[in-house]
C-alpha cells in the first residue's frame, strides 16, 4: 500500500541545485563571460544585499544558472553558492508627451550568493 509505506522522499531541489553548481565550476571556454554578466545590478535593495554576501547582476534572457557561475568564476574569481534568476516585467508607463502608456522592457537579473568571506569589487 502506497499511502502507508515507509519511504521517504529525498530532497530533489538541494541535489540539482548541487548538480548546477558543479557543472559551472568548469570555466568558459568560448570567452563570453562578458555577455553574460552585462552589469552589476545597482539598486538600493541589490547594495544593501552585497553586506550579506549576495550579488545582483543583470543577465541577458537566455542565460543559465551554470553559465552565470561559471562566469562568475571566471571574471571575479570567487566560487558562488548558489544563482538564482528572476524575471523582472516591463512596468506601464503613462506618456507626458501624448496620450496613451508605454511600456518599459522586461529585464533579467541574477542573484550571485558567495561563501562567507569572499568578495566582489565592482571598482
Amino acid at each position: 500500500m502506497a499511502i502507508f509505506g515507509s519511504s521517504k522522499k529525498t530532497d530533489t531541489k538541494k541535489t540539482a541545485a548541487t548538480r548546477v553548481i558543479r557543472a559551472a565550476q568548469k570555466k568558459l571556454s568560448n570567452g563570453k563571460e562578458h555577455e553574460i554578466i552585462r552589469a552589476p545590478w545597482l539598486s538600493e535593495k541589490a547594495l544593501l544585499s552585497t553586506e550579506k554576501g549576495v550579488y545582483v547582476f543583470e543577465v541577458p534572457k537566455g542565460a543559465t544558472r551554470a553559465a552565470v557561475a561559471g562566469a562568475i568564476k571566471a571574471l571575479y574569481k570567487v566560487d558562488p553558492k548558489k544563482v538564482h534568476l528572476v524575471h523582472v516585467p516591463g512596468k506601464r508607463k503613462a506618456l507626458r508627451t501624448r496620450r496613451g502608456f508605454g511600456v518599459r522592457a522586461a529585464r533579467h537579473k541574477a542573484y550571485v550568493y558567495l561563501n562567507a568571506g569572499d568578495t566582489i569589487q565592482f571598482a
